[in-house]
């Protein structure tokens, strides 16, 4: 089986809406997944830098 490339490492939900945050085990990107009704969007977090913050 192959080994899954993202990670779960933050989740929090409540009624209305739901937030995610994902690690690329590859590139060590950090992404947010937002949710929200029918809507959603995925961004890679950035630092004060805008710079993709990486995750070693």
């Amino acid at each position: 089986m192959k080994e899954k490339r993202f990670e779960v490492v933050y989740e929090e939900s409540n009624l209305k809406s739901e937030k995610t945050i994902y690690i690329d085990k590859e590139t060590g990107v950090n992404y947010l997944f937002i949710a929200s009704g029918f809507g959603g969007g995925l961004t890679p977090l950035l630092d004060s830098d805008g710079k993709p913050v990486i995750t070693k």
